[in-house]
């Protein structure tokens, strides 16, 4: 039985989460009040009314209270600026405690039951004295929360090495896995500076080709590969999937010559490099200890959802 919902996000590039709009009629680009896991809170539309299956609703579906009133923009504005109040009073008191942590962002719920603290470290920090504190100037409920280097550049923001804002700051909801590996099917230089985003980890845009390149590696020898070619015995030097060439050093002219991915045959099992022959080799052979080298490359933060 299909669901009617609307999509509410919290945060800007943040996790859309399902909410039954009830009588309302509401738009994308709507503010409404709901209720969440962690209290009142406010967010925005960004799915307008529509019907989903109901294994993507997460039972029970909450009604949305309300859209935003004139009363409620109002509110929203002044807990914007009590939290840059929080902001600068918790970096002073990271400071007094000598605590070896970087405040990110602070945000507040809609209701001011709780306010969130945001921040990365180097390792694990004993911040109940902190907590405590925080408690004594707000009175109200305080949340640590640590996160990592990823989620810290989606919360602040950027430009990318091609120009354009931050993708997860912009529009990537969540972070997918993106291995050194990639970088190497794509022919990217492995110069950590090149291939790593603001966050110091690989650039979240090596995912989105990468379907492409794997599906082209059935349909082509491995850079190495020794190939029969019309011109005799060769070795693979080059690939250009979008022409579906390959470039072989032929072993008897020592001379390079492109030829298409039909025109050559792998010497090592003699058969022609069609897409429908390669189907049982896969991938091919990999670079001996890589994966263990960048092992830590290819794990993506734990996604980062707002709590909600």
């Amino acid at each position: 039985m299909p669901y009617r919902v609307v999509g509410v996000r919290f945060r800007r590039a943040g996790k859309i989460y399902y909410f039954d709009p009830g009588e309302y009629q509401l738009k994308p680009g709507d503010t409404v009040i709901v209720e969440t896991a962690r209290g009142i809170e406010n967010g925005q539309v960004v799915i307008g009314p529509t019907e989903v299956p109901d294994e993507e609703v997460v039972a029970p579906l909450k009604k949305v209270i309300r859209p935003a009133t004139g009363e409620d923009l109002e509110k929203i504005a002044a807990n914007k600026q009590k939290e840059k109040r929080a902001f600068q009073i918790c970096l002073e008191k990271i400071a007094a405690h000598g605590l070896p942590m970087k405040l990110v962002d602070v945000e507040q719920t809609y209701d001011g039951n709780k306010i969130i603290f945001y921040f990365t470290a180097e390792g694990r920090v004993d911040f109940r004295e902190l907590v405590r504190d925080l408690a004594a100037v707000f009175r109200t409920r305080i949340e640590l929360r640590q996160i990592g280097v990823r989620d810290e550049a989606k919360m602040m923001g950027g430009l990318g090495c091609c120009g354009r804002e931050l993708c997860c700051s912009t529009w990537l909801c969540d972070f997918a896995s993106v291995s050194i590996r990639m970088a190497k099917d794509q022919n990217l230089s492995l110069n950590p500076t090149k291939i790593s985003g603001i966050c110091g980890r690989l650039m979240c845009c090596l995912k989105y080709e990468n379907e492409i390149y794997e599906q082209a590696k059935e349909e082509h020898p491995e850079i190495g590969a020794r190939v029969l070619t019309p011109q005799g015995e060769g070795r693979v030097t080059a690939v250009n999937i979008f022409r579906k060439t390959v470039t072989v050093e032929l072993k008897e002219t020592r001379l390079n010559k492109e030829y298409s991915f039909s025109e050559v045959i792998t010497k090592t099992r003699g058969d022609q490099c069609a897409s429908s022959d390669r189907n049982a080799q896969g991938n091919g052979s990999q670079d001996p200890g890589t994966g263990e080298r960048h092992a830590e490359n290819q794990k993506a933060d734990p996604p980062f959802d707002g709590g909600k």
